[in-house]
C-alpha cells in the first residue's frame, strides 16, 4: 500500500537523539542511534535540551537541513533531540504547462455523469454511449459490445448472442418460469400460444421448442414443433411420438418454448 510521506513502518516523524559535550553547539550527522540527522523545512522540526522545548531563533538556528546550532553551548551529558516531521507536496506529473490533459476534459474516454454522481456515463468522443450505470446498479451496454471467445482468438456480439424469451410450462396450464413473456394460451390438446413481452423486430427469429411426456400417459413421448409465428408471439404444437402429422396432438408436460433474434 503506498503512502504520501514516510510509510508508518517507518513512523509518520523521524527522532534524532544526542548525548552533548561541554559547550557543544552545533550538532549534526549521526545521533547516538546511528541515524543522520536530515530535515526538510525548519518550520516541521522540533528541538529540545533536557526536555524543554526550545524556540527557533532564540535558542537554535536550524537552516542547513542537516545541523542544528544551539544559541547557548550545552553542558556536558545534556541530552539535546530534534524531531523531525515529513513535508510534501502532490507531485503536478500532468500539468497543463507540460502538455498535460488536467486542464480540461481527459481527452478520450470521457467520464461524466448524465444526471448525477450517482449515474455515471462512460462514453466515447463519437458520442456514443458505451457504458450507462442506472442508480440501482443497472448497467446498460452499447448494442455492438462483444465478448472475447473463450479461446480468444475471436469476439462475439453479446446482444446478439443472448436468449431473448423463454418460457417452461405443464401443459399450458402451469407456467414453471418464464422471462420476457406476458403470457401464456391454451389453444386446445398440444396447443399453447406465448405472448412476448418485448417483441422482436421481424419475425425472422430462431425458435427451439422442448416437450416431454403427454398427459395421462407419462411413459410416452412427444414431438413438437414451433407454429404461428408474429413478432410478439409464437405457437408451439405437441403430437405423439406414434402420431404421422400435427393432428394427432397430446398435452405435453414440461414443454419449453425460446427464441433468439433481434427484438424491436
Amino acid at each position: 500500500m503506498a503512502y504520501i510521506g514516510t510509510s508508518p513502518s517507518n513512523g509518520v516523524r523521524r527522532r534524532f537523539v544526542y548525548e552533548a559535550t561541554a559547550s557543544q553547539t552545533s550538532f549534526s550527522g549521526n545521533d547516538e542511534n546511528g541515524v543522520t540527522l536530515t530535515y526538510v523545512d525548519s518550520l516541521y522540526l522540533d528541538v529540545y535540551q533536557n526536555g524543554i522545548k526550545l524556540k527557533a531563533g532564540d535558542d537554535y538556528t536550524a537552516t542547513t537541513g542537516t545541523s542544528v546550532v544551539l544559541v547557548q553551548g550545552a553542558s556536558v551529558n545534556d541530552v539535546v533531540e530534534m524531531v523531525a516531521f515529513d513535508v510534501f507536496s502532490v507531485n503536478d506529473s500532468v500539468s497543463a504547462s507540460a502538455g498535460g490533459g488536467f486542464a480540461g476534459n481527459i481527452s478520450s474516454p470521457i467520464v461524466t455523469g448524465s444526471t448525477s454522481l450517482r449515474t455515471p456515463l462512460i462514453e466515447f468522443t463519437d458520442g456514443d454511449d458505451a457504458i450507462a450505470i442506472a442508480d440501482g446498479g443497472v448497467v446498460t451496454l452499447l448494442t455492438t459490445a462483444v465478448a472475447k471467445s473463450e479461446g480468444g482468438a475471436v469476439t462475439t456480439n453479446i446482444a446478439q448472442g443472448l436468449c431473448k424469451h423463454w418460457i417452461d410450462h405443464n401443459d399450458g396450464a402451469t407456467v414453471n418460469d418464464s422471462f420476457n413473456n406476458t403470457s401464456l394460451t391454451d389453444g386446445g390438446t398440444g396447443d399453447y400460444t406465448a405472448t412476448i413481452a418485448n417483441d422482436f423486430s421481424n419475425t425472422l427469429y430462431a425458435k427451439s421448442i422442448t416437450v416431454g411426456g403427454t398427459s395421462g400417459a407419462a411413459g410416452d413421448d412427444c414431438y413438437g414443433g414451433a407454429s404461428g409465428v408474429a413478432t410478439g408471439s409464437y405457437s408451439m404444437y405437441a403430437r405423439e411420438a406414434a402420431g404421422t402429422n400435427n393432428d394427432n396432438r397430446k398435452d405435453s408436460e414440461l414443454s419449453s418454448m425460446s427464441a433468439w433474434g433481434d427484438l424491436a
